[in-house]
């Protein structure tokens, strides 16, 4: 038996330094680790891209299922607009007419509002604007294509 304050050998020794095969070990264990660390990063990435495609589908289909509702909620409207006239002029040849005259009439506005937008873009302060904001672009564009290989910017202009 052994006295209760008595250590046994092993215990009481210190232990030798690494060898260098302890130290493989030990690298090839911090190897394993970076390897495991990196491949479940590698997992958790391809997992997150999948949910993103499938955001991007999903996006779409709404977006599809968006427009083919506003399109029905439109003809419905149109429906209901054509029924209301024709019992108020008590033809339904009249109210057709009269919605033709009604979308004809949206369409010339919407033309309307697109050429005067196409006329604010054609003003001088607007102009330079708009070329200032295209030259930032094309600036932006080079600088991060690694800038133009003949030293000039998409304007034309040399800026060595």
């Amino acid at each position: 038996m052994r006295d209760e304050g008595e250590l046994p050998r092993e215990a009481a020794a210190p232990d030798p330094a690494p060898s260098s095969s302890g130290l493989l070990t030990e690298i090839g264990q911090l190897g394993r680790a970076v390897k495991h660390l990196f491949g479940a990063q590698m997992h958790l990435l391809a997992a997150e891209l999948g949910l993103a495609r499938s955001a991007v589908s999903w996006m779409l289909a709404a977006g599809l299922a968006a427009t083919v509702a506003g399109v029905g909620f439109g003809l419905t409207l149109l429906g209901l607009l054509g029924l209301l006239l024709a019992t108020w002029f008590g033809s339904w040849i009249w109210a057709l007419l009269v919605l033709a005259v009604l979308q004809v009439a949206f369409l010339f506005g919407s033309i309307l509002l697109f050429r005067r937008c196409m006329h604010w873009m054609s003003l001088p302060a607007t102009r330079s604007e708009w070329s200032a904001m295209m030259r930032d672009t094309v600036r932006k564009a080079d600088l991060q294509t690694g800038g133009a290989r003949d030293g000039t910017q998409g304007d034309g202009e040399d800026r060595s």
